[in-house]
């Protein structure tokens, strides 16, 4: 059996995923007594019964290691409105102390934090931490929802912020 070799270029296979359209949201965790923050675009529901939804976190991250001894995590689904939050949340290195101060916010019953300019919110326990990579597939059981705000969604597609 004759067997291909093939290259993928990691650049191109930017550009090829980047071609999917995503949403953009704001997983949040607090690990002691900080608060950590990330923009995500790997958000996916997972499973009904159980209720179950899955996002990526970059194994270097600090965020990786804040969630995965937490526990427990929120996702906030951002609006059109919120794209400077996206933009400061995938930042690297930013100060962790007052991060959240410039976006309101509610505690959630876990004590993460909830963004209240959110389309939507989500509570999650951690279930599966997965290898996937230079990332790892965090799944959790929701354990609780909310539709804080209305709006247009904001999207990431080809590497831009697009609305819907």
């Amino acid at each position: 059996m004759h067997s291909l070799e093939r290259h993928v270029d990691p650049h191109t296979y930017r550009k090829v995923v980047g071609r999917f359209a995503t949403g953009v949201a704001i997983v949040t965790t607090r690990a002691g007594d900080l608060d950590h923050a990330m923009t995500v675009n790997s958000l996916s529901s997972v499973s009904l019964e159980p209720l179950l939804v899955l996002f990526c976190a970059e194994k270097v991250a600090r965020f990786h290691d804040a969630v995965i001894e937490a526990g427990v995590w929120g996702v906030s689904v951002l609006p059109d409105s919120m794209e400077d939050a996206s933009r400061f949340f995938a930042h690297r290195g930013r100060p962790l102390n007052g991060q959240l101060q410039r976006w309101p916010h509610v505690r959630g019953e876990s004590g993460v934090a909830l963004f209240t300019g959110a389309l939507a919110t989500l509570e999650c326990v951690t279930t599966a931490v997965h290898d996937g990579g230079d990332h790892s597939i965090v799944v959790g059981e929701v354990t609780g929802l909310g539709t804080p705000s209305d709006g247009a969604a904001l999207l990431y597609h080809e590497g831009r912020y697009k609305s819907l």
